[in-house]
C-alpha cells in the first residue's frame, strides 16, 4: 500500500470582544433569549446601511501586528452571496479581494524544536445567525442573536502535517488572541471555531491532493480527532482505489466519524462583489503606529519573562501562562507578597506552587477559572505570608486555604477565629512531645539503635497530637533533642 502525506491548512474564525456588532448597535452577548439582540440591519431589513464598527477594525489591526501580518493600507468589503436560513440577508459582508491583514507567520513547538507556520490572510466579516434544532419540535427555528457579530477568519497556508501540529497552533494562536484581549477564546460558546482543510499525496510528491474542508469544531480534542479520523478515511478511500471528492463534511462527536455535508464551493460559486453600502477602509501608518505601542506582552514573552524573572520551572510558567487570568493573578500575588516582606523569589515560588496545585486543585472541582477565583490574589499572598514566616503549619495552611475559597473570608480571620496559629513554644512542644515518646516506646528503642527513619514516624504523632498547629522545625530540633539524651 502506498505512503501518503498529509497536508493541512486552517481557517479560524475568531469572534471580536466588541460590545456591539460589526455594523450596527445591537449587543454580543452570549446565551440571552433568541432574537433579542437585533434590529432592521443585523435583520436585514430593506432600506438599511450598515456602519462600520470602528473598535472592530482595531482588534483586527491589532491581530495582524502580533501574528507578523502586513496591514494593508486600503482594503474593502465584499458581499458573499449565499443562501442559508441562518443567514437574513441572503449575503455574508465579508472581505474578498483586499483583506484587513495578509503575509503574516507564527512558530510552534514541533518535535524537538519548532515550525513556521505561514498565514495567507486575516479578514473581517459578520457571522451569521444560529439554527436551533430542538427535539420533539418536528422542526428548526433561527436564532438571529448572533448575526452581526464581527469576525476575524485567520487563515494559513498548507503548512501543518499532522493533528499535533494543527492543535499546538490552535493553541498558540488562541493565546495571541486572549492576551491581545480581542477574542475570549471560548470554544465551547462558539468564540473559537476552526475548519482543517486536509488532503493527502503520496509521499514525496509536490502536487496538492484534493482537499476536504471540516466545519466549525469547536474543541482541541475534537480537531485532533476528526483529523485523525479523516486520514485514515481518505488513506483507505485512495488504498481501494477509490477518489476523494471535494467537500464539506462534519465531524459527528457521538459517533466519531465525519459525515457528508455539502460539495465543497468554490470563490465564484459566492459570486463576491464589493459591497456598494460600503465605502473601502483607508489605514494610516499613523493608526497602524499608535496601535502597535498598545501591543501586550503575548504568552511566550511572559512565560519566558517567568522563568528569567521570577525563577519558576517551565513547567510552572507553562501552567500560568496557559491562562492570562491565571498569569495575571500570579503577578498581583507576588507583588502583595514581596511587599510584605518576602524575598522576590522565595513569595514567586511559594505563590506559583499554592496558585498551580493546591488552588488550582480547587478551581478545577468548582468549574471555573482564576477570573472567577473566591480567593483574592492578595489573600493567597497573606496565607502565604503566613506560612512562610511560621505563624501557620503547611497542612494548616491547606485546611485555611479550603476555607477561604468556601467562604471568601481572609487567612488572619480563620486563623484567629479557629486558633490555628502556629506553636513555637519550647513548653508547650516539649509537654507533647514527652507524651509521644512514652506511647511509643518501641520506636524510640529503634531510633536509639541507629533506625533514623523513625523519626519520621514520630513527627507525625507530634504533629497529630497538635492538631497539625505544631512548628514542624522546633519538633524535630526538640525530639532530636530529647531521644539523644
Amino acid at each position: 500500500m502506498a505512503a501518503y502525506e498529509t497536508v493541512i491548512g486552517l481557517e479560524v474564525h475568531a469572534q471580536l470582544k466588541t460590545r456591539s456588532k460589526m455594523f450596527c448597535a445591537c449587543g454580543t452577548v452570549f446565551g440571552l433569549p433568541a432574537n433579542t439582540q437585533t434590529c432592521p440591519i443585523c435583520l436585514g431589513m430593506p432600506g438599511t446601511l450598515p456602519v462600520v464598527n470602528k473598535k472592530a477594525i482595531e482588534m483586527a489591526i491589532q491581530a495582524g501586528l502580533a501574528l507578523n501580518c502586513t496591514v494593508n493600507s486600503k482594503n474593502r468589503f465584499a458581499r458573499k452571496n449565499y443562501f442559508y436560513p441562518d443567514l437574513p440577508k441572503g449575503y455574508q459582508i465579508s472581505q474578498y479581494e483586499l483583506p484587513i491583514c495578509e503575509d503574516g507567520w507564527v512558530e510552534i513547538a514541533a518535535g524537538s524544536g519548532t515550525k513556521k507556520i505561514r498565514i495567507k490572510r486575516a479578514h473581517l466579516e459578520e457571522d451569521a445567525g444560529k439554527n436551533v434544532h430542538a427535539t420533539g419540535t418536528g422542526g428548526s427555528r433561527v436564532d438571529l442573536n448572533r448575526a452581526g457579530t464581527p469576525l476575524l477568519e485567520i487563515v494559513t497556508e498548507p503548512d501543518m502535517r499532522s493533528a499535533d501540529e494543527v492543535v499546538a497552533y490552535l493553541k498558540m494562536l488562541r493565546d495571541v488572541l486572549v492576551y491581545l484581549d480581542v477574542c475570549d477564546g471560548n470554544m465551547e460558546e462558539g468564540s473559537l471555531r476552526c475548519e482543517p482543510n486536509l488532503s493527502l499525496r503520496p509521499v514525496g510528491k509536490k502536487e496538492f491532493g484534493t482537499k476536504v474542508e471540516m466545519k466549525n469544531i469547536n474543541s482541541f480534542k475534537f480537531v485532533k480527532d476528526a483529523i485523525e479520523y479523516e486520514v485514515k478515511r481518505q488513506t483507505k478511500v485512495l488504498n481501494d482505489g477509490g477518489k476523494i471528492h471535494q467537500e464539506t463534511r462534519l465531524w459527528d462527536t457521538d459517533r466519531g466519524e465525519t459525515a457528508v455535508m455539502r460539495s465543497k464551493e468554490e470563490a465564484h460559486d459566492y459570486r463576491y462583489f464589493p459591497d456598494p453600502d460600503l465605502v473601502p477602509l483607508e489605514i494610516s501608518e499613523e493608526w497602524i503606529g499608535e496601535l502597535k505601542k498598545t501591543l501586550p506582552k503575548l504568552a511566550t514573552e511572559v512565560h519566558e519573562q517567568f522563568i528569567n524573572e521570577f525563577g519558576l520551572t517551565d513547567y510552572a510558567a507553562g501552567v500560568l501562562t496557559a491562562d492570562k487570568a491565571a498569569a495575571e493573578y500570579f503577578v498581583r500575588a507576588t507583588a502583595t507578597a514581596v511587599e510584605a516582606g518576602l524575598p522576590k523569589a522565595d513569595g514567586a515560588r511559594e505563590i506559583a506552587n499554592w496558585a498551580t496545585v493546591d488552588l488550582r486543585a480547587l478551581l478545577n472541582e468548582k468549574g471555573i477559572g482564576f477570573a472567577d477565583c473566591p480567593v483574592k490574589p492578595e489573600q493567597l499572598a497573606e496565607l502565604v505570608v503566613k506560612k512562610h514566616k511560621g505563624e501557620i503549619s503547611g497542612p494548616i495552611a491547606k485546611t485555611v486555604l479550603a476555607e477561604m475559597f468556601s467562604t471568601g473570608r481572609s487567612a488572619d480571620e480563620i486563623v484567629k477565629a479557629k486558633g490555628l496559629t502556629q506553636v513555637s513554644d519550647e513548653g508547650a512542644l516539649a509537654k507533647i512531645i514527652d507524651e509521644v515518646i512514652a506511647k511509643n516506646p518501641q520506636q524510640v528503642v529503634q531510633y536509639r539503635g541507629g533506625k533514623e527513619a523513625v523519626l519520621g514516624f514520630l513527627v507525625g504523632q507530634v504533629m497529630k497530637a497538635s492538631g497539625g498547629k505544631a512548628n514542624p522545625g522546633k519538633v524535630n530540633e526538640l525530639l532530636k533533642g530529647k531521644l539523644t539524651s
